[in-house]
């Protein structure tokens, strides 16, 4: 069974994470920012990946710790369910229209942490979020889930479009990279992810 739960709590957030790498659309998303929610739940829904996420956080200072926190906390859940990375395709790549903005995601579920992340807003914030968020939150996840990540917003003029596009491209690109091969060797030339 591919699943994981993870809790951390600090002075500033109290988060808990369930995932499912197997899903049946079973998705419980509270972190008490609105669009975060909206994009979490996305990211979840189109991944296949059920997710239950609880947080708490400082949002009277700002959105900052939680949403950085919770992308620690998912990415170790979904490092722990991929446990070394046997028998999966390893790499996912999409790229995902919403209305007039295209976002591209691509993945290497390799055991080397990285971010690449190419998108610019013209606003700071959509609701309760923070747009310089987006980027910190994926940062969080490749670095604490062991991934390469490389996201790109190829061109949008609605930010809330271009950031569900991106969220959404993960989710493609994660859906690909994490499916069972009938082989259960590790998809690499060293033998070892």
């Amino acid at each position: 069974m591919r699943t994981s739960e993870v809790s951390r709590k600090t002075k500033e957030t109290d988060i808990s994470v369930s995932i499912n790498l197997d899903g049946n659309k079973n998705n419980r998303i509270s972190t008490n920012i609105g669009f975060f929610d909206h994009m979490l739940n996305a990211l979840a829904v189109h991944s296949g990946i059920d997710m239950q996420i609880r947080t708490e956080g400082d949002i009277y200072v700002d959105c900052h710790h939680s949403i950085e926190d919770t992308g620690i906390v998912l990415g170790k859940a979904l490092a722990e369910a991929l446990g070394d990375k046997s028998g999966i395709a390893r790499y996912g790549s999409a790229f995902i229209p919403m209305d007039e903005a295209l976002g591209f995601a691509s993945v290497d579920i390799s055991g080397r942490p990285y971010l690449v992340f190419d998108c610019e807003f013209e606003n700071d914030s959509i609701g309760d979020m923070d747009t310089q968020m987006v980027e910190e939150f994926f940062r969080a996840l490749a670095f604490n889930a062991g991934i390469t990540l490389h996201i790109k917003c190829e061109y949008g003029k609605n930010e809330h479009h271009k950031v569900e596009a991106i969220f959404k491209a993960v989710a493609y690109a994660l859906k690909q990279a994490i499916k069972p091969l009938d082989d259960d060797s590790p998809l690499s030339t060293k033998g070892i992810l």
